[in-house]
C-alpha cells in the first residue's frame, strides 16, 4: 500500500479541491444539531490533504524503514478475513456434501474448517466485539444490542450515545447547539488492528459490526452495525400509502397516508429533529402519476421517475435548518404499486458518505474516497430493512433485491481493499448472510407458523443460493491470493429456526415477581404499567433478565448479596424448569449467572442473569419491548423466522482457513490473537482467546499458499433454473 497511500492522498487533495465544504449536520433523538462540525472537519481535511502533498516523500521514506521493520518477524504479508454474518455450520456442510459449495470444500480440504464457539450471549455485536478485542464479554462491555438506564428502566443503544454539544448559540430565547456533537461509544478494549497499527502494521477495515464511532488506528475503517441513519435511529423507513388498510402504526418505519388530486401527490419526507425548533424538519415531496406504471418524484430540486417494482438509485436529499444550514442524506426509493392503491417505500435516511454529517470513516475523507470510487452506497449500520419486509412496506421480492444491491457495493469495497492494501490486514463482514436468513428461514420448514400463516412467495432455494453466492464471492478472493496471504472464512454464529417466542416479562409477571400497577392487567412497551416498588426482577433486550437492585436501579427493592444471589438461583430453577404445554419442549436449555461466567471490570454492566434457549424458541417480540400479558409463550408469526439468540451450544459459526489450526474447538476469541502471532506481535495477557497456529501453519508460510476458485456444480443451476 506504499504506493497506494501517496495516491491516496494525492487524490483526497484533489477531492477537497473540487467539493465545496458545505455546511452540514446531524441531528437525532437527544442529539441536538452540530452545523459547523463537518464544515470545520472538511476544512481541516483539507489542509491535512495539503500538508501531506509536501510532506509525503519524507513519510514514504519514513514508512519504508518503519514497514521493514514491522514486518520484520511476521510470517504474513497479508491476512484477509472475510466476515459471514450468521453463516451456519449445519448448512454449509450440508451444501458442501452436496457439491454446491466447492471453493469452501476446497480450503477445507488444503486448509482447515472447524465449528467456531461464539459468545454467551450468541448475539451480533457481541460476538464481533470478542473477534476483535480477543475477549469475553464482561473485558469489552457488550453485552446485547440493547442496555437499559437503571434511572428510568428503559433501553439504551450498547454501543455507543450521541449527545449534544455543550456549546451553544443564542437567538433571543432559542438556544442552538454549537460544534461538534459528543459521540460517545461503549465498546472496550483494543481491536486487533489498533494495536497491529500501533507497531506499523496498516489495516483496512470494511464494515465490522460495533466499529461506530471509529476509532483512529494506522489503516482505513469504514463503520458498521450500530452506525446510525439521519435521523438517529437504527433504521427507521418511510412508506407512503393510500391503502387505508396499510394505514397503521410501524414498529420500525413511519406510515405516511397520501391522497392522489390530478394524478398528483404532494407530501413530505420526514427528516431528522431540529432542537432548535424543537420538531422534525420536513422536506417537500412531490409526485405525478404519468401513467399505470410509472410516476415522476420531485424533491431537493430533482427530478426521478419511478418506474413500478425498479429501486431508483440513491437520490440525494438535502434538508435545511435556516441561517444557510443544511444536512445531506441519500436514499432509495421504491414504487410498489400505483393501482388499485399508491404504495411507495423510501429507505431509511442514510448518512452521505460523501457529506458525512457524522464521522463514519477513519480517517473522515476515507468514506468520501470511497463514494468517489464507486458511487453513493449505504452507510446505516443496520443495512438491510428487516423490518419493512415484517411490516409489509417491502414484498418478499424487492427485500431479496435491496438486500443485494447492498451486499454489491461491499463487494466493491473488498475488492478495492485487496487491490490497494498490499501488506497488512483486511477484514470485510457481510451482513448479506444474517439478513437473509433472519427472514427467508422459514422456507426451510413446511410447517414453520410464519409460513402457515400467508401464500409462499418464494422458497427454500432462497437460502441455497445465498451460501451458493457466499462461495462464489470465496473463489473471487482465493484468486487475488499471493504468497504469505492468509485466509480467514469465518461467521460470528450460526443460525436455527425461531418458531416460538418465550415473553420471559410475562413469565414474571405470573410468577410474582414483576408487579403491575393497581387495576392493570398488562402493561404496553417499555414497562408503561409497571409497578417498580414492588417488582424484583424484568427483562430487556435479545437474552437478559435483570434484578431490581437496591442501590443500582432507581427503585431498586432486592438487597444486594444474599438475596441477589437466592432470588438468581430460584427463578433459574423455574425458567430451567419451564414446559411448553403446546409442545411438550423445554424452551430454555441453559440459565448464565453473570457471576460465574464472567470476570472482566465490566461484569457489573451485564444483565444479572442471560437465558440461553433451546431450538426453535427465542425471546418474544413483546418481551424485548417490555410488554406485560398473560401469554408466556406464543407462535412467532413474522418473515423474520430465522435467529441465533439461542444458547450459544446450539448456534457455533464456521471458521475456514487457507492454513492449518492447531485447535478441534476454536473460538471466536482466538481470531484476534492468531493474527496477531501471524504479524509476530506478542499476545497481550489479558486475552481470553490463544493463537490457533500450529507449527504446519508456520511452515506453510515459507511457500506460496493458492487456490483454484472452481464454480458450483451444474446440479445446483439446474435446480435454481427448474423453479
Amino acid at each position: 500500500m506504499r504506493n497506494g497511500n501517496s495516491r491516496f492522498i494525492l487524490f483526497v487533495f484533489f477531492i477537497c479541491l473540487i467539493i465545496p465544504p458545505a455546511l452540514e449536520a446531524y441531528i437525532g433523538p437527544g442529539a441536538g444539531f452540530a452545523f459547523l462540525s463537518s464544515f470545520l472537519i472538511l476544512f481541516l481535511t483539507f489542509l491535512a490533504a495539503l500538508l501531506s502533498l509536501f510532506a509525503w516523500p519524507i513519510r514514504l521514506i519514513l514508512r519504508l524503514i518503519k514497514g521493514k521493520k514491522a514486518f520484520r518477524f511476521a510470517l504474513a504479508r497479508r491476512v484477509i478475513v472475510l466476515g459471514l454474518d450468521g453463516f451456519d455450520p449445519e448448512l454449509a456442510e450440508k451444501f458442501m456434501a452436496q457439491g454446491f459449495l466447492p471453493n469452501l470444500s476446497e480450503l477445507r480440504k488444503k486448509g482447515s474448517y472447524f465449528r467456531l464457539k461464539t459468545t454467551t450471549p450468541a448475539i451480533s455485536p457481541v460476538a464481533w466485539s470478542s473477534f476483535m478485542t480477543g475477549c469475553e464479554p464482561s473485558k469489552h462491555n457488550i453485552f446485547d444490542f440493547l442496555s437499559r438506564d437503571p434511572r428510568t428502566y428503559l433501553p439504551t443503544l450498547s454501543s455507543a450515545r450521541i449527545l449534544p454539544s455543550k456549546r451553544r448559540l443564542r437567538f433571543g430565547k432559542k438556544q442552538i447547539p454549537f460544534g461538534r456533537p459528543i459521540i460517545q461509544g461503549f465498546r472496550k478494549s483494543l481491536p486487533f488492528w489498533k494495536i497491529l497499527g500501533d507497531h506499523g502494521i496498516p489495516g483496512t477495515i470494511l464494515r465490522v459490526p460495533i466499529t461506530f464511532p471509529p476509532e483512529k488506528f494506522n489503516g482505513h475503517l469504514l463503520a458498521g452495525m450500530c452506525t446510525p441513519d439521519l435521523k438517529g435511529s437504527q433504521g427507521t423507513f418511510s412508506f407512503y400509502t393510500s391503502d387505508p388498510s396499510k394505514i397503521y402504526e410501524k414498529e420500525s418505519g413511519v406510515t405516511i397516508p397520501v391522497e392522489i388530486k390530478n394524478k398528483t401527490i404532494s407530501t413530505y419526507i420526514s427528516g431528522p429533529e431540529n432542537e432548535a425548533i424543537g420538531q422534525e424538519v420536513r422536506i417537500p415531496l412531490r409526485i405525478f402519476l404519468k401513467n399505470e406504471k410509472e410516476a415522476l418524484v420531485e424533491v431537493s430540486g430533482q427530478k426521478i421517475l419511478l418506474r413500478e417494482g425498479v429501486f431508483s438509485p440513491w437520490i440525494n436529499l438535502t434538508f435545511p435548518l435556516g441561517f444557510g444550514i443544511k444536512v445531506k442524506a441519500i436514499a432509495r426509493f421504491y414504487l410498489s404499486s400505483l393501482k388499485p392503491y399508491f404504495n411507495l417505500y423510501v429507505t431509511p435516511l442514510n448518512i452521505d458518505p460523501e457529506k458525512p454529517a457524522l464521522p463514519i470513516s477513519h480517517p473522515f475523507y476515507y468514506s468520501i474516497y470511497l463514494s468517489k470510487l464507486i458511487g453513493p452506497y449505504i452507510t446505516l449500520g443496520e443495512a438491510n430493512d428487516t423490518w419493512a419486509l415484517n411490516e409489509g412496506a417491502l414484498s418478499e421480492r424487492a427485500f431479496l433485491e435491496l438486500t443485494y444491491l447492498n451486499h454489491e457495493e461491499w463487494e466493491k469495497m473488498l475488492f478495492n481493499a485487496l487491490k490497494k492494501r498490499r501488506q497488512g490486514v483486511i477484514v470485510c463482514v457481510f451482513e448479506t448472510t444474517d439478513s437473509i436468513q433472519h427472514m427467508f428461514w422459514r422456507y426451510l420448514e413446511k410447517d414453520h407458523p410464519a409460513l402457515l400463516k400467508g401464500p409462499a412467495e418464494l422458497s427454500s432455494m432462497v437460502v441455497q443460493q445465498l451460501y451458493q453466492r457466499m462461495d462464489d464471492l470465496i473463489g473471487k478472493v482465493m484468486t487475488k491470493l499471493k504468497s504469505r496471504d492468509f485466509l480467514l472464512v469465518m461467521s460470528d454464529h450460526g443460525f436455527k429456526s425461531f418458531r416460538r417466542g418465550v415473553n420471559l416479562n410475562s413469565w414474571l409477571y405470573l410468577e410474582g415477581y414483576l408487579k403491575l400497577k393497581d387495576g392493570a392487567q398488562e402493561s404496553s412497551a417499555w414497562f408503561k404499567n409497571v409497578d417498580w416498588e414492588k417488582t424484583k426482577a424484568y427483562a430487556l433486550g435479545l437474552g437478559g433478565l435483570y434484578l431490581n437492585m437496591q442501590g443500582r436501579e432507581a427503585k431498586g427493592i432486592v438487597s444486594p448479596g444474599e438475596e441477589a444471589k437466592k432470588l438468581k438461583k430460584e427463578i433459574k430453577e423455574k425458567l430451567l424448569a419451564l414446559k411448553d404445554e403446546e409442545t411438550g419442549e423445554k424452551p430454555i436449555l441453559n440459565v448464565y449467572d453473570r457471576d460465574e461466567i464472567y470476570s472482566g471490570p465490566y461484569r457489573e454492566n451485564a444483565p444479572d442473569l442471560i437465558v440461553g434457549y433451546n431450538r426453535g424458541y427465542r425471546v418474544s417480540w413483546d418481551s424485548v419491548t417490555g410488554k406485560v400479558n398473560r401469554k408466556i409463550i406464543v407462535d412467532n408469526e413474522k418473515a423474520w423466522s430465522g435467529d441465533h439468540c439461542l444458547d450459544p451450544s446450539a448456534v457455533p459459526g464456521i471458521i475456514f482457513t487457507n492454513f492449518p489450526i492447531s485447535s478441534k474447538e476454536p473460538s471466536i476469541m482466538d481470531i484476534a490473537p492468531t493474527i496477531l502471532e501471524l504479524f509476530g506481535l506478542k499476545i497481550p495477557t489479558y486475552m481470553d482467546g490463544r493463537s490457533l497456529l500450529s507449527t504446519e501453519s508456520k511452515l506453510e508460510s515459507k511457500r506460496k499458499i493458492s487456490f483454484s476458485p472452481r464454480k458450483s456444480g451444474e446440479k445446483f443451476r439446474k435446480n435454481i433454473s427448474d423453479k
